[in-house]
């Protein structure tokens, strides 16, 4: 019996190559700004137009700065990926969401929200993290700007078939512990290159448990233990979160979907080239110490001791702890911090904010925390609005920012300067990745509440 992998794989080959890559089509091509201009380019020096453009979305979201949208970008650079976006698509007859469009943000918050990504579909973005959309149950992965040129221009890509893995996460997550403590245990134990060559399902009672946000949090970050991807089955949830969502099938056409994504699941007896298992209840809310989201550990715990890491390892060790100005053997708990950011790919949901709220509520802001809120999408800063939730956030000392990847990965205004500590709830820790020399640690929603307001790395479920 097939695994749900090579179901959705299988149904989008056109051909497959003796000793070469496979022909697969592509239900879905994601355009933002970064990676996409010489792909554009590349179609214009050799003539074409974009094969099916119904099925490529463009907007900006790096670039875009997180206050002030209606006013020009003031950075050279970034105006000009944005404009340079903006003009492709009205050129190649593309849709295109531009800075202020009520369905603006973050690709891949907006993707989901908009029923954009749908169960059984494959996606590609040029961006690492388009795995967040497996959450969906799509054969979702990014991709380089030369295979942008080739999606456009044929709708197809040629792909070397990944490996399958499972990932079966058992048990119940205690209180406190959320989808991006799950994601980071994962990549304590496995490290950022355990998954290499795979194409990741996630399985098991705690990922059927997660929300649909839980569980594109928990996809997003597959890319960062080597992964090529990963998914999770469709099931009632996930048709419940896309039923009614504008790009959703409607009415006759949803009974049809629904029926066929029903059937979007690995067999009883299907065989995966690795299978792994891990137990909710070894996970508690974790954050990170070094300088790559495997370098992580519970937030009780202890950073490591320099003779536990294997000889190859070391040297990158003590690098990294050199970096972040952290010692082997010390714990984080009470260590001073300087930034708090929510939002990014990862954590930008409306749930996530619901989250941060909820470690916030009766509390103040720490007066020497600067802390940015950054919804991922338009859709999520209007329901924020709409629930009152940026008027409380505002008692408490806090203030909503207008959308966009923002204080991720430091290509727009929103950098940490050098030498401070930030809590963040993006995916990336790595040297300079949210300014030039700043410091970084990962956490979920909760933990970067707690620092918030008491002004230092805090376990969220004293509060």
């Amino acid at each position: 019996m097939n695994t749900l992998f090579d179901k959705i794989w299988d149904a989008h080959v056109v051909q497959n190559v003796t000793d070469g890559p496979t022909q697969l089509y592509i239900d879905r091509l994601y355009c933002h700004e970064v990676t996409s201009p010489q792909a554009f380019e590349g179609l214009r020096r050799r003539g074409i137009k974009c094969f099916r453009p119904e099925k490529i979305f463009c907007m900006p979201d790096h670039n875009t700065p997180t206050h002030d949208q209606d006013k020009p970008i003031e950075d050279p650079v970034s105006l000009e990926q944005v404009d340079t976006l903006e003009k492709n698509a009205k050129e190649f007859g593309i849709e295109h969401f531009g800075m202020l469009h009520p369905k603006n943000g973050i690709i891949h918050v907006v993707g989901p929200e908009r029923g954009l990504s749908l169960p059984g579909m494959t996606i590609v973005c040029g961006d690492s993290h388009t795995s967040t959309h497996g959450a969906m149950g799509a054969v979702a992965f990014g991709i380089g700007t030369s295979e942008v040129e080739m999606v456009m221009a044929s709708q197809c890509i040629l792909q070397q078939k990944p490996k399958s893995m499972r990932i079966n996460i058992e048990g119940k997550l205690a209180k406190g512990v959320t989808a991006k403590d799950m994601a980071l245990y994962l990549m304590s134990k496995l490290t950022t290159s355990g998954a290499t060559g795979y194409f990741v399902e996630y399985a098991g009672e705690a990922v059927r448990d997660l929300s649909m946000e839980g569980r594109l949090t928990l996809c997003n970050l597959s890319i960062e233990m080597g992964a090529r991807g990963g998914f999770i089955a469709p099931d009632e949830k996930t048709f419940e979160y896309l039923k009614d969502r504008e790009y959703a099938p409607k009415g006759e056409e949803w009974d049809k979907a629904v029926e066929y994504w029903k059937t979007l699941k690995s067999g009883d007896d299907a065989v995966f080239d690795k299978e792994l298992t891990f137990h909710a209840e070894d996970i508690e809310p974790m954050v990170t110490y070094g300088t790559n989201p495997g370098m992580g550990m519970g937030i009780t715990d202890s950073i490591p001791e320099v003779d536990t890491i294997p000889e190859e390892g070391r040297e990158s060790f003590e690098k990294s702890l050199e970096y972040m100005g952290f010692e082997p053997g010390q714990k984080l708990l009470d260590t001073p911090v300087d930034y708090v950011f929510l939002g990014a790919c990862t954590n930008g949901r409306i749930e996530d904010f619901y989250a941060f709220a909820s470690i916030v509520n009766g509390r103040k802001k720490h007066p020497d925390v600067t802390a940015w809120l950054v919804p991922g999408s338009w859709m999520v800063y209007d329901e924020l609005k709409r629930e009152g939730l940026d008027k409380f956030f505002e008692r408490a000392g806090f203030e909503i920012r207008q959308p966009g990847c923002s204080a991720c990965l430091a290509m727009n205004d929103d950098k940490i300067p050098a030498g401070k500590l930030a809590v963040s709830t993006s995916n990336r820790n790595f040297e300079g990745r949210q300014g030039p020399g700043a410091r970084t640690i990962l956490a979920s929603p909760l933990t970067a509440a707690a620092a918030a307001v008491t002004g230092k790395i805090t376990d969220p479920r004293t509060l």
